[in-house]
Order: structure tokens, then C-alpha cells, then sequence
């Protein structure tokens, strides 16, 4: 019996072949989006076999465009933005400006007219922002300068796409015919002035409004203690921000879910809420890049490759070499200037809107869109060895500077360089310093341990003033920061972050390294004490029960007890041993 369920289609088997493309993707030591897009090829309309519903899986990845900026803007602030405005404003800018008349002369010489040259030019400056952040958060450089500087940019170009689209229609009439008809300049300023004014009224409602009303929501929601009351609260916040963001004031769904973001960093439930998110952001990211595979028709390779190779050195060289100079010009360091110029060198959903509007406007022919997709795909597919290459020129350009830029000392390299192994001995690895981890780190350090503490951030001012504190900066569970960790020369492993399957992981190699190493994890459920212990953890204390056995023995304590009769009672001990499980 046949069923028309193209939701059921594209979540099964293109999540489906994702993962399996994804997974050999990896096992041969290339990034997993390119298993993503080829997922996305082969359930496109150009292969044969299953094809997707791709207006749907369009929609879909919005999802995952609002999901993934809402997660960056809960990492970032309005102070953060505002620190870097002297770079990313007059930086985007130009970088748009370079890059449009790159492309638009490109065009030209493809034969294209001078409307479609400008919307094709348009298309190829603005960058994805998906691959974009994806790089940030792999590296962990959000939270960094050169992290900061990337979101800023991306912010600048998105309303600079917001604007290319609210007025290139205005200009259709010339455009298609290449007349000098005139334009009302009354009635664009006023399309101007009205776009503009509508990106501040909704920034200025989100931050005196929304500052107060979403925070003040999801803690009441995290009052109740129901998780799942939580998990659809920030849900609906985040889709229901950039929905209105979109349809009352024209505003991109990105640029909304990362300013609902950015109102709820200030909290304290935004560590918790980006947590919360992480599982459905990393799936509805993964329908993005199948979308964009399902757009790219593979005898474009054939048909118009060198159309195709012109295009994509746009994007490769063109748009790189403009940041470099700008940002050099803007006296930034090689490190943040190679970075972003690497990170930029992709296009991505923005150019598919745009080459979208100029078919409809009658201006871009369906030959002009096939080379933008086309090179959309080239370049999210080179871009993780662009990044690669582009970190070896930076080593080659600091090798050879008689004077490196002081700024680049506090953040050397062009991605986080390998960890810096330890130089102590018999110490106590501490993975995770939040709140469980620090008070764990103060303990060790009253009982004169040498501590050594794994984070994915920074550590916290008062722990880092402790001199026999060591920091790593890395993922405990990744083989170069445990090689960093020397645990053949530990004593003590303390497993404090919460998540039992990352957990697990770097117990499981821990133990393979040095097996006689004491091990000490926690857990939230029984089954995750188990899991733990069967991959080698000495002890796991399961936070839950500790503090009911801490409840009871505070039952027990006669001086708090003397009016009540009923429990003074009962005996001294409770009768249950303190849970080591």
C-alpha cells in the first residue's frame, strides 16, 4: 500500500544516508559535510533512486538555521557585538563591495547583462553562515576574538541580504530591459528608510522587551522542573522569534534566532539552554546540507565546466584576497585576517534566495543559478582543506616575520593548535571544571594534589589563580588532548561533566592507556552508572542519591530534631551506607 510521506521520506532515508556517508567520511579523515551534501545528491531530482520533497527539506533546514544562530547567540552578547563594530561594519562592507564587482565582472565576461551580472555578483559575496559556524564550533573559537569578529561579519552581511532583497525588485524595470528609465528616488528612499527602521524596531523590541520577557519565561518554565517543559519552551522561543521576525519585520530567520539568542545570553539559564538545543540543532544542521545537495545537478561538471571553474575561483581566491587586504588594511593579525578570509572563501543559503529572486524577476537565467549552486557545493567541500592549507601558510608567515603581531599571542594559529602535553606527575586529572568539577578542583587542591583540569573554555578567574593549577583546553575525549593529558603519569582521573556517552568514551581510552589508573566518574541515572563502570570507572557517585542520603542524615541530627518527637525517636544512623556505586 503506497503512502504519500515525504516528511517520513526525507528524515529516514536522508538522515540515513547522511549518517552512513558522514560515517566514511570520517573514517578517511575528511570532514563528514561532505558525506552530508553527497547524501543530498543522491535523494536530489538529478539521480536516479528516491527523490526528496525539496521544497520541504528546504524548510526543514530553516529549522536548522534558526536552531544553530539561536545556539551561537546564546554564546555571544550585545558588549561582545559592540567590541568588534570598528572591524566587521566597515570590513563586511567592503568585502561585499570587492566581491560583488569580482563576480559581476565574471559575469560580464560569461555574457551575462548588466542586471544579471549584479545580482550574480551579489550572490557570490555573502557567505553561508551554517559552514561558517560549524568551523567556529568545532575549533571552539565562538568565544574567541577572531570568533566574535566571524558572528559580527555574518551579521553585517545578512542585513546587507536583507536589503539587496527588499530593493533589487525596485529595480527590475531596468534591469531587464538595460534602459535609463528613472527611478523614484522618493519611493526608494522610503523602502530604505522603512527596511532600516524595521531592523531596529525589532532590535530595539528585543532588547527592551524581549531582555526582560524571555528570560523571565524560561525561568518560570525551569521552575515547574519538568525538562520537557523546558526543552519546547526554548523551542517555540527561538522559532517563534524568528518567525516573527521574518513576517512582521522583514527580517531574516537568522538574524532573528541569533538576537532571541544573544537576549538570553545575559541569563544564567543559557549555559542550560544551549545544552538543551545541542541534539536537535546538529540534526535539523544536517538537513541544511542534504538541502543544498538536493539543488546541484551534477552534469553542470560537463556541461559548463569552465563557466563553473571561473565561478568558483570567485569564491576561492577572489573573496579571500579582498578580506586579506581589508582586514590587513584594518591592521588585524595574520592569524584572525587567514582565518576569516578562509572562512568567508564558501556561499551558501543567502546566494540560493538571491539566485531565486533574480529568476523570478525575470533577470537570472536557470543557467546563472546552476553555477551558483554548482559552486555553492565546490566550495562547502573545499572549504575544510582550504582551512588546512590556510594554516600552514599563517605557520609559514610567522616562521618568516622577523616581528609577529603582538596580538596574535594570546591566540596563536589560525585554528586551536595541539595541546600542550603536561609536565606533571603523579597529579589528578580533573575533566569538566562547571560547578561540580570547580568544587571537585578545590577539594584536590586542600589535600595538596597537582591538578590538571581539561576544559573546552576558559577556567574560571579564582581557579586560575591557583599556581598549582595546570589548564588544558581541549576535548577530553579527542586522541591528541588525552596524549596532552600524560595519564601514565597520573595518579587520579575525575570524570565531572554529566554527558555518560562522551563520558564513557574517555574513561574507556583512559583505562586503555594506563589501566591500573583510579578512575572516579558521576552519573544522573542508574543505568548510566552501570554504563560507566562497565567501561572501566572505579567509582560513580550518582548525584541523586548522594543528596537523598544527605537529606536523611540531616534527619538524624538530634540538636535540629528535639521538638519532633516522632523522628528524635529513631535511631542515630539511617541504616544505608553512603552510595559509592
Amino acid at each position: 500500500m503506497s503512502h504519500d510521506t515525504p516528511l517520513i521520506g526525507i528524515l529516514v532515508i536522508g538522515l540515513g544516508l547522511a549518517f552512513i556517508l558522514g560515517t566514511i567520511a570520517q573514517r578517511i579523515r575528511i570532514s563528514p559535510l561532505v558525506g552530508y551534501l553527497l547524501a543530498g545528491i543522491a535523494v536530489g531530482p538529478f539521480t536516479p533512486g528516491f527523490v526528496a520533497d525539496q521544497p520541504l527539506a528546504s524548510e526543514l533546514s530553516e529549522i536548522g538555521i534558526i536552531l544553530l544562530m539561536f545556539g551561537v547567540g546564546l554564546h555571544f552578547s550585545l558588549k561582545d557585538l559592540i567590541s568588534v563594530r570598528a572591524i566587521a561594519v566597515p570590513g563586511a562592507l567592503m568585502q561585499v563591495v570587492a566581491s560583488v564587482t569580482i563576480g559581476a565582472g565574471v559575469g560580464w565576461i560569461l555574457g551575462m547583462s548588466i542586471g544579471a551580472c549584479i545580482i550574480f555578483g551579489i550572490a557570490l559575496s555573502v557567505a553561508s553562515t551554517v559552514v561558517l559556524l560549524r568551523t567556529l564550533q568545532e575549533q571552539r573559537l565562538i568565544e574567541t576574538e577572531r570568533g566574535r569578529l566571524s558572528v559580527g561579519w555574518l551579521v553585517i552581511q545578512d542585513l546587507v541580504t536583507v536589503l539587496a532583497l527588499v530593493l533589487l525588485p525596485l529595480f527590475t524595470p531596468i534591469m531587464k530591459s538595460g534602459s535609463h528609465e528613472a527611478i523614484n528616488l522618493v519611493s526608494l528612499s522610503l523602502t530604505i528608510a522603512l527596511t532600516l527602521g524595521k531592523v531596529v524596531a525589532f532590535m530595539a523590541l528585543m532588547l527592551v522587551i524581549g531582555r526582560r520577557v524571555i528570560p523571565a519565561i524560561l525561568h518560570y518554565v525551569a521552575h515547574t522542573g519538568s525538562r520537557e517543559l523546558f526543552r519546547l519552551a526554548l523551542l517555540a522561543l527561538a522559532l517563534g522569534v524568528a518567525f516573527i521576525a521574518t513576517e512582521w519585520f522583514d527580517v531574516s530567520f537568522a538574524l532573528g534566532a541569533f538576537v532571541a539568542g544573544m537576549v538570553l545570553s545575559e541569563s544564567e539559564l543559557s549555559h542550560r539552554a544551549a545544552a538543551e538545543t545541542l541534539p536537535l540543532r546538529d540534526a535539523f544542521a544536517v538537513l541544511f546540507f542534504i538541502s543544498v545537495g538536493m539543488l546541484f545537478n551534477p552534469l553542470v561538471l560537463i556541461r559548463q565546466p569552465l563557466p563553473l571553474l571561473l565561478t568558483f575561483l570567485v569564491i576561492l581566491i577572489g573573496t579571500p584576497l579582498a578580506v586579506i587586504a581589508i582586514l590587513k588594511l584594518l591592521r588585524q593579525p595574520w592569524n584572525t585576517t587567514l582565518f576569516i578570509a578562509s572562512g568567508l572563501a564558501q556561499i551558501g543559503e543567502f546566494s540560493f534566495i538571491l539566485a531565486a529572486l533574480g529568476i523570478k524577476m525575470g533577470v537570472l537565467d536557470n543557467r546563472a543559478q546552476d553555477l551558483i549552486l554548482g559552486a555553492s557545493i565546490l566550495s562547502i567541500l573545499s572549504n575544510p582543506f582550504i582551512l588546512i592549507v590556510t594554516q600552514r601558510i599563517e605557520a609559514w608567515i610567522t616562521r618568516h616575520t622577523a616581528s609577529p603581531d603582538a596580538s596574535s599571542e594570546n591566540e596563536p594559529g589560525i585554528l586551536l593548535p595541539p595541546p600542550t602535553p603536561t609536565h606533571l606527575e603523579n597529579h589528578a586529572v580533573v575533566v569538566g571544571c562547571g560547578r561540580v568539577g570547580r568544587l571537585v578542583v578545590e577539594g584536590l587542591l586542600q589535600n595538596g594534589w597537582p591538578v590538571l583540569v581539561v576544559e573546552t573554555g576558559k577556567l574560571a578567574d579564582s581557579l586560575a589563580l591557583e599556581g598549582t593549577i595546570e589548564l588544558l583546553v581541549g576535548n577530553a575525549a579527542e586522541a591528541r588532548t588525552l596524549k596532552a593529558m600524560a595519564l601514565d603519569k597520573a595518579r587520579l582521573l575525575m570524570v565531572a561533566i554529566p554527558e555518560p556517552f562522551e563520558a564513557g568514551q574517555i574513561i574507556a581510552q583512559a583505562k586503555a592507556i594506563k589501566p591500573d589508573l583510579t578512575i572516579i566518574a558521576r552519573a544522573h541515572f542508574d543505568s548510566a552508572v552501570e554504563h560507566l563502570k562497565e567501561l572501566g570507572a572505579d567509582h560513580v557517585i550518582m548525584g541523586e542519591r548522594e543528596m537523598a542520603l544527605a537529606m536523611l542524615a540531616v534527619t538524624s541530627d538530634d540538636l535540629l530534631f528535639d521538638s519532633c518527637s516522632p523522628i528524635n525517636d529513631r535511631p542515630a544512623e539511617s541504616g544505608v551506607d553512603p552510595l559509592i556505586a
